[in-house]
Formats: C-alpha cells, structure tokens, sequence
C-alpha cells in the first residue's frame, strides 16, 4: 500500500487490502474467501432464480442470470431436450456447500494459520518440512524469480479451466441457438489458424466451434505461459522497466482491476449483439446501442410481459451492468496504478488551496 513516506502509517480494519499487503497466507485467505463469497452468491442466485422460474413466460423476459447461463451450457433440460430446470438445485445446493468450505479455508489462512507461508510449520508424511514447500509462494514483490513462479501457477489453473470447458462441449454438449437443442461440440485442437484470424471480429462470431476453438487456443498459449513462467528465472538487470521498484500489492491490485474492467466492457458489447454465445431463447433479443451522456443498450422488442424489475430483458441487465462496472473498475485500476508508481494523491487538494490562494491575491 502507499505509505507516502510514512514508513510507520497504520490503517484503519476497514482498509482490508492493508493487513495482506506482505503477508502470503492471508492474501492465500482473502483470495480463498473471495471465492467462497462468489459460490455463495451463485448458489443461493442460482435456487432463487428457479424457485420463481414461469415457465409460460420466456426466460430471458424474466431477469435471470444465473439458470440462463446454465441452459446455454447445456444443463437442465429433459431427455426430450426442453428446458425444465432438471438438476439445477443440485448445482446450486453443490455452490452453497463449496461456499462454506471456501470460507473454512479462508478463516483458517486469515486466523489459525502462520501469516506468512515461509513461517508455515509441521511436516508431510514423508517428514520433510512443511515451510520449505510452502515458502515457495511467499511474496517477495521485488523478487522476479518469486513473482513469475507464481504466475505460472495461476496462468496454468487458468489454461486448465479453458480444457474442461472444451471437453465440457465435447462430451456433454453446448445449447446450439441454430439447432434450438444441446450438441457435442468438437472444436479441432489444431485449427488455431483461423482464431487468429478473429482478433478484431471476434463479437461476430457465430458459430460454436470457433466458440470452442477460441477457449482451445486460449488453454494452449495459457498452459504454455504458465510452464515457461516457472521454469524459467530472470534474465539480465533486473530494472524499472521489467518492474524493478515498481512490483506491490498494489500493481498487482491494479492490474487485476484492468484486466476485469475490461472483460467487463467487451462482455457488455458482446452480450447486446451476439446470439450464439447469449441465445435469445435464454437473454432475449438482441439490443440497440445509444449514446446519450455515456454509451447504453436498450430493447428492440416488445416486452411487456417481463416480470424483471423495471421490465427488462436478462440480455439488457448483464450489457448495462457488465459496462458500467467494467468502466469504474478501470478507474480503480487508473487511481491503484498511479498510487503504486508512488503518485502522491494528496498533492492534489494541496495544489487547489494553493491556487485559489494565489487567485484570491
């Protein structure tokens, strides 16, 4: 965290980020709880969404969010291929129990465990020390050869997801919007030539297979960065521009911002136009863009037997949310970035009293 100077400044326990800032077993914790937060969320959206499901109305004139991106993966549909909501509590009821194991994890790293992974004591069961294992994802900011190991790992977990989501396709099937049924999709490992080639019409995107190719391509570069991160060590000086000085909690913090802000942003527009990967069936119809003091979607259709608050389709909700919450997450990540480059916020305020002070004169 900026400290502006102040090599003894103390936070507040509502500044959370300030007590994981160098400590690796709680940041491990506040990440492990995050997502138990994130399961509980889905599991309890997912039961309540299919508690008030009407089935004479069409799915996405209803609001939901989590049961329509579960019927376009295929899940909930009878052996007669209609969507009845068949297994659907499972998967909610299966989020609600991960949920709590989430949080366990999370209260474990955050009140029981060591604070920080090099001082994790106890050994395996073949005796040798736990610390020596664990210490290897301390966090060491200024440290290149700490922080691209760690990065491997995460960018393989990331490459790892993208397969079972491809096999996920493979095997069980997808919901195909021009077929109105769920398929296996095969998406061609090989064939990443013509993903390429989709960098800048990629919105347009139509058919399922790219779909699929598109998550194969992104495991293989995933999965590849991640073996080369750690296996690899640094090269040459160690400077500013390879991060030398500039690397903390709150690079990482603003990055990470970046990065969500503007999925956020592409989902906005992807969700409004696409219907292959947001069929209609499940989102409603496809959106009209305006611009009026900032950009927003509104319905092409008649809705009026949306029971949604304020009568909107799921397609409409997710594009306007999706954009305005990627828009200010990527001014936390402007304000976190300059923070951490060791922009000193207050010089601002500062400089206005200075200002009007010399005006007034």
């Amino acid at each position: 965290m900026q400290t502006y100077g102040n090599p003894d400044v103390t936070y507040g326990w509502w500044v959370g980020n300030s007590v994981v800032t160098n400590k690796s077993s709680r940041f491990i914790g506040s990440h492990v709880a995050h997502t138990g937060l994130i399961c509980l969320a889905a599991g309890a959206n997912t039961l309540w969404e299919l508690a008030r499901y009407n089935p004479s109305i069409p799915m996405g004139h209803q609001g939901m969010v989590t049961i329509p991106h579960l019927a376009s993966l295929g899940i909930g549909f009878d052996e007669a291929g209609v969507w009845t909501g068949a297994g659907v509590a499972t998967i909610g009821i299966f989020h609600l129990i991960f949920s709590m194991v989430y949080g366990g994890a999370g209260l474990l790293h955050s009140l029981f465990f060591s604070e920080d992974t090099q001082n994790s004591s106890g050994v395996f069961a073949d005796g040798r020390p736990e610390h020596r294992q664990a210490a290897r994802y301390k966090l060491e900011w200024d440290n290149p050869d700490n922080q691209t190991f760690i990065l491997g790992h995460h960018l393989i977990f990331f490459g790892v997801a993208c397969i079972w989501f491809v096999e996920w396709a493979r095997w069980h099937g997808i919901y195909d919007p021009a077929l109105g049924e769920v398929r296996t999709v095969f998406p061609g490992y090989g064939d990443f030539g013509r993903i390429w080639g989709h960098q800048w019409d990629f919105l347009s995107i139509d058919s399922l297979e790219e779909v699929m190719e598109g998550h194969a391509f992104l495991a293989f570069l995933e999965i590849s960065g991640g073996a080369w991160h750690i296996a690899t060590r640094q090269i040459g000086e160690y400077d500013k521009f390879k991060g030398s000085g500039i690397l903390s909690a709150e690079a990482i913090l603003s990055w990470s911002l970046a990065g969500v802000g503007w999925m956020g942003i592409i989902v906005a527009f992807w969700c409004a136009q696409n219907t292959t990967v947001y069929p209609e069936a499940w989102y409603g119809a496809p959106l009209a863009f305006k611009f009026g003091i900032s950009p927003y979607w509104v319905e092409t259709v008649d809705i009026a037997d949306a029971t949604a608050p304020w009568g909107h389709t799921s397609r409409a909700w997710l594009s306007n949310v999706h954009y305005y919450l990627g828009f200010f997450l990527i001014q936390g990540h402007l304000w976190h970035a300059l923070r951490a480059l060791g922009f000193d916020f207050k010089r601002i305020p500062r400089a206005l009293v200075r200002l009007s002070a010399s005006s007034a004169t």
